[in-house]
Formats: structure tokens, C-alpha cells, sequence
């Protein structure tokens, strides 16, 4: 299986990415710059975390019209995973390929600390690996992750099990403690905890390994014959 890390201006957690996919997972993986115009080759897209465009306007709102992103919303369209986390979700959200939005933490401030997340469905790509209402430990980092949506959107979300990912101690006022959406395909799914930062007990856990071990085994199921 092949992975693209889409790096925009301003990402820093590419590397991250990388080396979860890399060092960890053991599957092929390749950086992909903002302006690339062809995707076909890669089974999987990674949007990582960051500043692209120095956040400017609002987080995510530059990316969207980055050229890769049309290429994003083909593969998307095609159903191949594509993942974005932190920076990247809210470039999901920007393009619209995840409904709501982002407003700034309620406290004002920067979180940078782990929290205890919800698996609220593991029926999914991305959650197949871990057992639903599974309590994991995945790091936080960021000044605008407080999820918004009107009350008509939430009820779909509920309705249709996209809520992936809930806080248990919320720490941003994210609406419902939301702390990760799918769109209703179920392909497309953003977080704004970083699972690449948790692939190995040395860098304190390990739970969002298991996220990335779903990918690969969804992607098998539906691609590799066993003869």
C-alpha cells in the first residue's frame, strides 16, 4: 500500500506522518508537495498538522485552493482513505469535504498536552482495529480545535455514526465533544488529535498505531486476493 503526506507552506508535522507510515506501519510512503496535479498512484492520503499558509485568514482556508486539493477531492470522490489530521482536518472542513468548522479553543490558548479519547465507531476505515467505546490516549496540539456545526448537521452526523472520536474531558468546547468526523462515505475522516504522534511506547504510547493498521487492513480486504 502506498501513502501520500501532502506537505503544504507551513506543515511541520509531515515527518511525523512519515515516519508512523514509514518506520512503524512499514508501508511505502512519499512526501507530496502543495502543487502537485496527480495523485493516481498513491492508495491513501495524509493531510498532517500544522500552519499551512501561516494560518492566515483562518486555519485551512489558503490550503483549500492549494492545486493538490483538487486531487485530494478526486481520490476522495473514488473512495481511497484520505486522512487530516489537526491542520489537516481543518482543510478537510475548508474544502468541503467534512461538514462544520473551526472556531479558536474556548479558552483562547494553545493546548498541547495528551488526552483520552472515545472510539465511537469502529466500523470504519480508520477504526476497524479498535473496539467500539474503546478509551484511547492520543496527544492534542492546537490554538483551533473547537468543532462547530449547526444542530440539523450534528443530528446527521449522529444519525449516520461519523462521530469517530469523542473527548472524554473535553479540551477545547468542541461541539458534543467531537473530536473526530467522518463524511458520510466513511473515507474521508479528520481529527484534530494527532494519532502519529502515539505509534510507539517511546513516545508514550501507542494507541494511534492501531488507526493507521486500519487503513492498511481495509485497504487489503478490498484489494489483495488471497489465491
Amino acid at each position: 500500500m502506498k501513502f501520500a503526506v501532502i506537505v503544504f507552506p507551513g506543515s511541520n508535522c509531515d515527518v511525523d506522518m512519515f515516519h508512523a507510515i514509514k518506520d512503524e506501519l512499514g508501508e511505502e510512503v512519499e512526501y507530496v508537495w502543495h502543487d502537485a496535479d496527480n495523485l493516481d498512484e498513491f492508495d491513501a492520503i495524509l493531510l498532517p498538522g500544522g500552519f499551512s499558509f501561516g494560518d492566515y485568514l483562518r486555519t485551512g482556508a489558503i490550503a483549500r485552493f492549494s492545486p493538490v486539493m483538487k486531487e485530494v477531492v478526486k481520490a476522495a470522490e473514488a473512495g481511497k482513505p484520505v486522512l487530516g489530521v489537526c491542520n489537516g482536518f481543518q482543510i478537510l472542513l475548508e474544502a468541503g469535504l467534512l461538514p462544520g468548522g473551526m472556531r479558536r479553543n474556548e479558552s483562547l490558548s494553545f493546548i498541547c498536552k495528551p488526552v483520552e479519547l472515545k472510539v465511537e465507531n469502529n466500523q470504519t476505515m480508520f477504526t476497524n482495529a479498535y473496539g467500539q467505546g474503546e478509551s484511547i490516549m492520543i496527544p492534542v496540539a492546537h490554538g483551533e480545535g473547537n468543532y462547530y456545526c449547526d444542530e440539523e448537521t450534528l443530528a446527521k452526523l449522529k444519525a449516520n455514526n461519523q462521530i469517530a472520536f469523542t473527548y472524554n474531558q473535553n479540551p477545547n468546547g468542541s461541539l458534543a465533544d467531537i473530536a473526530g468526523i467522518t463524511n458520510e462515505k466513511g473515507n474521508v475522516l479528520g481529527m484534530m488529535p494527532h494519532p502519529e504522534r502515539a505509534v510507539d511506547e517511546l513516545l508514550g504510547g501507542a494507541d494511534g498505531l492501531k488507526m493507521f493498521q486500519s487503513i492498511v487492513k481495509a485497504w487489503r480486504e478490498a484489494h489483495v486476493v488471497n489465491a
